[in-house]
């Protein structure tokens, strides 16, 4: 009975969510869609030519507005979960740590990339820090592969969430990008721990 009345709770809060109902009317798969749509028109970093690598794609909302915003370049979304299909975009079902993985991302790709995305955070598990720690870590390994393919000028955008790993996340950056900006989107709920890191220019 509790359980129920959790999860009615949550569906409440959920149609109360803007962002939630906008996602639903312009046919978004989820509300983070808005951040990425934000964050563009803020920092400017995707256009029709761009070749962008969308990490932890799944459910796709991100690929999503990827998919209307490039036109001549590529798009190549990776996850340990199935996507259901985006026009334009590309889609591996793995782990982007494994070797294999990285592999078939650098064949597609056949050269430096201009943009790396990692919406990724771990399953909440009830801990707060140790979410943060691990999805902190997500964003570490996500910036390691970053620096590898991204071209001269390229950006590096990935979620990360307040707490112990926040600030090895930001030394690391300004060690590894020329402008490193952290950023909280309108459209992230104000209750939540979720930032932004963009970095550009490795």
């Amino acid at each position: 009975m509790k359980k129920n009345k959790t999860s009615k709770n949550w569906l409440i809060k959920q149609r109360k969510d803007l962002f939630f109902r906008q996602s639903k009317i312009y046919g978004y798969r989820s509300r983070s869609a808005f951040k990425l749509i934000e964050m563009n028109k803020k920092f400017k970093f995707i256009n029709k030519n761009s070749s962008i690598l969308d990490l932890g794609s799944c459910p796709g909302g991100w690929s999503q507005v990827l998919s209307k915003a490039v036109i001549k370049g590529k798009i190549l979304a990776v996850d340990i979960k199935n996507m259901e299909k985006i026009n334009n975009v590309n889609f591996i079902e793995g782990n982007f740590l494994d070797d294999s993985v990285q592999k078939k991302i650098m064949f597609y790709f056949n050269d430096h990339i201009n943009v790396v995305l990692s919406d990724m955070a771990v399953n909440t598990s009830g801990n707060k820090e140790m979410d943060s720690f691990k999805t902190g870590e997500l964003c570490i390994n996500a910036m390691d592969l970053a620096k590898k393919i991204l071209s001269k000028n390229g950006v590096f955008l990935s979620k990360v969430f307040m707490g112990s790993i926040f600030s090895e996340i930001k030394e690391k950056a300004k060690k590894s990008f020329k402008n490193v900006v952290i950023y909280k989107p309108l459209s992230s709920k104000k209750e939540s721990k979720e930032i932004y890191i963009y970095c550009k220019g490795v």
